[in-house]
């Protein structure tokens, strides 16, 4: 015989309760108000639905709004014949909402209420848009100075326990990243936990843990803000959503992999003011900075940026764009994708799927009878031949490629069977850069281990002022005393001991003596070497330029730059 305790007893009359109130709402619903019923137990809230009555309207009529599409509206109604309701009614129908009822249970009805918290927090009142409003993003700017104001708000709201926090927990992650300028979050769930990181200037920092239940809320509340199938877990999904402030649009990118603990969650930061970066504010030295103002000047030709993935290169691509941008030219770009949206350009997007490459792209740019044209990358050949084909036409054209070093722009583009003779007259510039971390000004040390260090700048320096390169600006000479510093970690720069990134760049004009030799497929190594007399510093040079500065550190610029390259 088994024993049944108080509380199952109470559970199952519960239950029992309940089927009961809702086979009640059918029947009325059918026989004596003749609409539909609705069981809000496992039906999905919408905050967009929520917004459109206030919540004391709602409470006093006795409604619940879950649902909207377009004007029309979905709410749960306890009584529809009171006065409240067709007063409600009235009131919607002015305001040009199409109100449908649907009978439910009270229980229903206090569901849709209960949501009410979350939208104080946040909200998505535009598709595919979470809206923070100014005064709470303001609140959060107080408190969200660096990675542990977030922990500790985060482990503070989850420890709360109040329900409907998910959307208060997913605003200050948010919110702290876009305040700390992360570039990306990353939620990766492990054997018996999950891990919160940003990604900060290039490199990924943890923030917190935490629990299973915790993920599962954030999860399903990211893949409905970013259009993704909610009872999808077995298959990789991508999508997007904006983050309005003010006047400000940031674009999320969401990538949601399957994992073996989990959906891994990507969310990517675009944020425009990143990209309201002036030329001349990205540490380009003053030789290299007047070569590439001359090409990017020039009426036609084509310019190319090479780097890793990472390496700033579309950063770069649109300050050249805000460069020259002016009412009496026309500038398109063709991208993969749009990342970020430029006031005065016609921007177009790539489509794999529907055969819009990057070639396609571009021919159909020329059509539009564009001045300037940036496409996103050259990848293959038909891209490159039209890109030179452009250039010889009268166009000025920006573009990217994938090579370890300015030099070795030429060996690509003919290695993708561009014919060399033509690109003597097209090629105008060819970059390379990569991105170090700035040293914290507030913590930065002296670094005190450094004799095989200087010994290999000493040398960088004096084999620069063999080939000519004008070192007085910079006070450097190769017999000066070097100073290094190091990172520390303080508050200021999240315990790192870097705030900030700058570039290091080369840049190769293609002069007389560059032009005499493409023809006959020169190496890398001949190009470098015609080169160094264009008095140019190569990325070696502005890095130990950079490290002498005080700027960032000799292992910063050693991890992005071949230091002891011969």
């Amino acid at each position: 015989m088994s024993l049944i305790t108080n509380d199952a007893r109470k559970r199952k009359l519960d239950d029992i309760r309940k089927d009961e109130e809702e086979d009640l709402v059918r029947i009325l619903a059918e026989e004596k108000y003749g609409i539909p019923s609705i069981d809000l137990a496992t039906i999905m809230i919408e905050n967009d639905a929520l917004r459109v009555i206030p919540e004391a309207v709602a409470r006093k009529a006795d409604v619940g709004p879950f649902k909207i599409v377009g004007k029309t509206i979905d709410i749960a109604v306890r009584a529809p014949d009171r006065a409240e309701v067709k007063a409600l009614e009235a009131d919607l129908r002015k305001n040009g909402y199409t109100p449908v009822w649907h009978m439910a249970s009270q229980r229903s009805i206090e569901k849709c209420w209960d949501r009410y918290q979350e939208i104080s927090f946040a909200s998505t009142s535009r598709a595919g848009g979470l809206d923070i409003s100014g005064e709470t993003i303001k609140e959060l700017a107080n408190e969200l100075h660096n990675v542990a104001d977030v922990k500790r708000l985060v482990e503070t709201t989850i420890a709360e326990g109040k329900p409907h926090t998910v959307s208060r927990i997913l605003e200050i992650i948010l919110s702290g990243a876009i305040s700390i300028n992360a570039s990306d979050v990353h939620i990766e769930p492990e054997e018996d936990r999950v891990r919160l990181r940003y990604r900060l200037d290039g490199v990924l920092q943890d923030i917190l843990f935490f629990d299973y239940k915790v993920h599962k809320l954030l999860n399903s509340r990211l893949k409905l803000i970013a259009g993704l199938k909610l009872s999808t877990a077995a298959v990789a999904q991508d999508g997007r959503f904006s983050i309005f402030i003010g006047d400000d649009e940031i674009s999320m990118r969401v990538s949601v992999i399957p994992g073996e603990y989990g959906e891994g969650i990507v969310m990517r930061i675009l944020n425009p003011k990143s990209i309201r970066v002036k030329l001349e504010d990205m540490g380009i030295e003053k030789r290299v900075y007047d070569i590439m103002m001359h090409a990017i000047s020039r009426p036609n030709g084509l310019v190319l940026i090479t780097g890793p993935t990472g390496s700033g290169k579309t950063t770069t691509l649109y300050a050249f764009l805000n460069k020259i941008y002016s009412a009496d030219i026309k500038i398109m770009t063709i991208e993969d994708p749009v990342e970020y949206h430029l006031a005065g350009v016609t921007q177009t997007q790539t489509d794999s799927e529907k055969g819009y490459t990057f070639a396609n792209g571009l021919r159909a740019a020329l059509r539009q009878d564009p001045d300037v044209i940036m496409v996103g990358e050259i990848r293959d050949g038909e891209t490159a031949t039209t890109a030179i084909e452009a250039s010889n036409t009268g166009h000025l054209v920006f573009s990217t490629l994938h090579t370890n070093s300015a030099a070795g722009v030429i060996p690509r583009l003919i290695d993708l069977g561009v014919n060399p003779k033509i690109l003597v007259s097209a090629l105008r510039l060819s970059m390379a850069q990569r991105l170090c971390r700035k040293l914290c000004t507030v913590c930065r040390t002296e670094d005190t281990d450094t004799k095989d260090k200087i010994d290999l700048m000493r040398k960088i320096i004096t084999e620069a002022a063999r080939d000519g390169k004008d070192l007085a600006p910079y006070k450097i000479t190769p017999d000066m005393e070097i100073k290094l510093y190091k990172p520390v970690g303080c508050d200021k720069c999240n315990n790192t001991g870097y705030k900030g990134r700058i570039g290091v760049y080369e840049a190769i004009k293609t002069d007389e003596a560059l032009e005499k030799i493409m023809p006959g497929i020169p190496s890398e190594r001949e190009i470098r070497a015609v080169a160094r007399k264009q008095g140019t510093f190569d990325m070696r040079e502005d890095g130990v330029v950079k490290m002498i500065q005080g700027i960032t550190s000799f292992e910063e610029v050693a991890s992005v730059v071949d230091l002891y390259e011969e």
